[in-house]
């Protein structure tokens, strides 16, 4: 911190504000120099080129924090009046309040017909996917060499080796062990495919 050249200045005071202000020095435990010092910056404000020293800038604080206290205490005295202005401001702003409730209302009304609306969609979604149990199980169709060789996890050469050396019914129950739904199968000499047998 830069040292503050001082200059000394002689001044008359009154007697008694001179011995109120050396009273004060030593009742707060700092000179009559700071305190007058502090008295010229309320006075006069910040003066460029003087820094504040923390004594002066908690005086200032202090003041400060009086005359707000103060307009506080003229603000609950008048509080007591009614003030048409004030309280034109209170209405304005309890109407602005009460608007914006009644929009909230209204968003939440909609995102709940929303929601609910979605929820209703999933339910049919689900719905309309469910088996219908009333319904036939589909008809097998005829497969050929290849098709039934793969349904039956085999080749074609090895489901026409086991067509040949068995009887029909021994194949039939070959194949329905080896089929995943337990469906047998036989041969048809004219169609050339295999047909599923119950």
């Amino acid at each position: 911190m830069a040292r503050i050249e001082r200059e000394s200045i002689n001044f008359k005071l009154p007697k008694p504000l001179a011995d109120a202000l050396r009273a004060k020095a030593a009742e707060l435990n700092t000179t009559a120099t700071d305190l007058v010092i502090q008295g010229l910056h309320h006075v006069l404000g910040d003066v460029p080129g003087v820094e504040t020293s923390v004594e002066v800038r908690l005086y200032q604080i202090e003041e400060e924090f009086f005359s707000f206290k103060e307009s506080i205490n003229l603000l609950s005295t008048n509080q007591d009046s009614t003030n048409p202005q004030q309280e034109t401001r209170l209405t304005n702003v309890e109407t602005k309040l009460e608007a914006l409730t009644n929009q909230l209302a209204r968003f939440e009304g909609v995102l709940m017909q929303m929601q609910n609306s979605i929820n209703a969609s999933k339910s049919r979604s689900r719905s309309s996917y469910a088996p219908d149990y009333n319904a036939p199980p589909p008809q097998l169709q005829p497969h050929d060499e290849l098709l039934l060789a793969r349904r039956l996890n085999t080749n074609a050469a090895a489901l026409t080796e086991q067509r040949t050396t068995l009887t029909p019914e021994e194949f039939v129950i070959w194949s329905r062990e080896r089929d995943f739904s337990k469906n047998g199968w036989r041969y048809d000499e004219k169609s050339k495919l295999y047909h599923p047998v119950k």
